[in-house]
């Protein structure tokens, strides 16, 4: 680019020139130009200055977005709860032992005579189980039907009740008659609706057990396991349930009592088959439990499936 100053004087022409090059020491300290990594102390001072401010600021703006939000918490119970719940009212119905390895899904394949086999699912319940194996200090009672009690009670979850499906018996996978655990998931302030009456579709062996079950008794969120898909009925005939065909409805509601422990119910396949999978489908049966086969959208039940070798 020219220069031109008006009174007729040579054309000049200014280039680029090269930066400066600098030592190492002079990257840390340029005495020239007074400068620590290329800021004056005033540049530097100012920039701390800035960013102290920002964080400042930064952070008390997240406390208060963080109280803010903590006082609409309750410690003791959810702000949304049943209908207005994510979760909703339908408790789902889950089983164990289940495997940590995904690869097996819900399969539990053994061969009782094999040790490591067996071992594995025993040590997956003994597992399952140690929180209601260790209830020192909990404030719990035991309940029975008909029995008056406060929602804040805990009731007692009494494994000695399981029968053959205890830690003694190695929970029946020593014999090949395994044994497999159900619970409901547990959601804050479900009650359930019980039926006292045997109704349509239920199946042949728990409508009999209602029917012999004493009426004050029959307050329990009842229990099937059979063929899933109407496969292998025949096998469903030697299976027996621990301690009752259900959950009784004095565990409920959940209201985050400390120590609350789900009730459990131990089922005893007496006579599976051998080398053949035992494709089974368990199912909770209450008024306001909801029912869906539909392995898209399963509700009310749960399906597994077991291979004794």
């Amino acid at each position: 680019m020219s220069k031109n100053n008006g009174k007729g004087g040579k054309g000049e022409f200014e280039f680029p020139q090269p930066a400066k090059k600098q030592t190492f020491s002079q990257m840390i300290y340029d005495p020239q130009d007074g400068t620590f990594f290329g800021r004056t102390g005033k540049s530097w001072s100012q920039l701390m200055l800035f960013y102290t401010i920002f964080y400042i600021v930064l952070a008390a703006l997240f406390t208060i977005c963080m109280q803010g939000l903590l006082s609409t918490v309750n410690d003791d119970e959810p702000k949304w709860k049943l209908h207005d719940s994510l979760i909703g009212t339908n408790p789902g119905l889950g089983f164990r032992p289940l495997s940590e390895q995904t690869e097996r899904g819900s399969v539990i394949s053994f061969d009782g005579k094999k040790d490591a086999e067996s071992d594995y699912w025993i040590g997956l319940i003994d597992d399952f189980l140690r929180e209601y194996n260790h209830t020192e200090g909990r404030q719990m009672q035991h309940c029975s039907f008909g029995q008056a009690r406060n929602h804040s009670d805990v009731c007692v979850v009494n494994i000695d009740l399981f029968g053959s499906c205890s830690k003694a018996n190695s929970y029946g996978y020593k014999t090949n008659q395994p044994c497999i655990f159900l619970k409901l998931n547990k959601i804050y302030g479900w009650e359930p609706q019980v039926y006292e009456e045997e109704q349509k579709g239920m199946p042949d062996d728990l409508k009999k057990v209602i029917n012999e079950t004493k009426k004050e008794e029959r307050q329990q969120i009842w229990v099937s396991c059979n063929g899933h898909l109407g496969k292998d009925k025949e096998h469903f005939e030697n299976i027996r349930y621990f301690p009752t065909q259900g959950f009784p409805s004095y565990y409920y509601p959940y209201q985050n009592q400390k120590g609350y422990l789900s009730p459990l119910v131990a089922v005893q396949f007496n006579s599976p088959p051998k080398g053949q999978m035992l494709d089974v489908e368990c199912r909770a049966w209450a008024k306001n439990i909801h029912y869906s086969g539909s392995a898209r959208d399963r509700m009310g039940s749960v399906t597994f499936q077991v291979i004794v070798d």
